[in-house]
């Protein structure tokens, strides 16, 4: 093994046997012009705060694994959503690179509670012109996704 990968494996961060991607998924919730924002404990991203969601599970498809970490992770329920970018997180110093389709939730069900003490800070709805620092890659293209669809859709 690697003395990098030693390092990062020590450290508690997941590391490719492979050197393959791995594939994570977030959901954007949205309350009026509030984003839905869990604080990470755990890496890749210790203590940004970040979209709810989680890793892809083998056999499992990107939209049931945001169903189910949302649930898991806050208490809500996801009625309907749809893709909203894609994002590549890559660190080879730490030797990981997730690549995370990021939905657009259009519907939900419930109030978001933390659910996972031991993996996130805290949780909260936070106006999208005044989002706490700092904020995972994921949130930051998320942000930007929905800025650009807001402005193409006032084009039109």
């Amino acid at each position: 093994m690697s003395p990098l990968k030693a390092n990062a494996i020590s450290a508690g961060i997941p590391v490719m046997s492979n050197n393959s991607p791995r594939v994570g998924c977030g959901a954007v919730l949205l309350r009026g012009d509030e984003l839905l924002l869990i604080q990470r404990l755990k890496e890749p991203e210790a203590g940004c705060w970040s979209l709810v969601g989680g890793k892809v599970e083998w056999q499992d498809t990107v939209e049931e694994t945001i169903i189910r970490e949302t649930q898991e992770e806050v208490g809500v329920t996801i009625r309907a959503l749809s893709l909203l970018t894609v994002v590549d997180l890559m660190n080879a110093d730490h030797g990981y690179h997730w690549v995370s389709p990021i939905y657009l939730v259009e519907a939900f069900e419930g109030d978001a509670t933390l659910m996972e003490p031991d993996k996130h800070g805290a949780v909260g709805w936070f106006p999208l012109d005044a989002l706490p620092q700092p904020l995972a890659i994921g949130v930051q293209a998320a942000v930007s996704a929905l800025s650009r669809r807001a402005s193409s859709s006032r084009v039109r």
